[in-house]
């Protein structure tokens, strides 16, 4: 936990100069998700999600099964779950690219999830969402690493969701000898 705090704080101080957020995934050891999640959140950082029950996430498996029936796969599968959310669930859609982010935001979900976008395509995707709903949270996702946070972060983001907090850090050695 203490490597999982120090890496998450490392992430946060690095986008400490823009309002982004650093988010942890579900990527965690099994039997240990509550305890690496806290230690996120000692770091600074924040939770994703605990598990598939709290947000309702269209992913890119998704978007291809749909995309056989309808040429509009990104809004077919908003309205599906839009009729079968129960509580206060949000959605959260992946795109990979521009074509799907303006499809996306044509059906206007709770968060769209930029995945492994280069830094223009996520300028341009900041952008768009500017323009037309600004109140749509963009979240930056894939490949994220200390060296690349910073320039995400600026490009206006509201999120960023780094596995890595969780699924392959090393123990903080704490030693008490001098």
């Amino acid at each position: 936990m203490s490597g999982i705090a120090t890496i998450t704080n490392n992430f946060v101080k690095a986008v400490s100069e823009t309002p982004c957020k650093i988010l942890d995934t579900r990527k965690t050891t099994p039997g240990w998700r509550k305890l690496e999640k806290y230690a996120v959140l000692c770091g600074g950082g924040n939770n994703h999600r605990m598990g598939l029950y709290d947000m309702v996430m269209i992913k890119d498996n998704h978007i291809a099964s749909l995309s056989k029936t309808t040429e509009t796969p990104i809004r077919e599968a908003v309205i599906r779950a839009r009729k079968v959310i129960t509580r206060n669930q949000k959605i959260i859609v992946e795109v990979d690219n521009l074509i799907q982010m303006v499809e996306a935001l044509s059906i206007a979900p709770d968060i769209i999830l930029l995945d492994n976008m280069p830094i223009q395509k996520l300028k341009k995707a900041v952008q768009l969402r500017n323009k037309t709903l600004p109140n749509i949270l963009l979240e930056a996702s894939g490949g994220v690493n200390l060296k690349t946070v910073k320039k995400i972060a600026k490009t206006g983001v509201d999120r960023i969701s780094i596995g890595c907090l969780t699924h392959s850090v090393k123990a903080l050695d704490i030693g008490l000898d001098s």
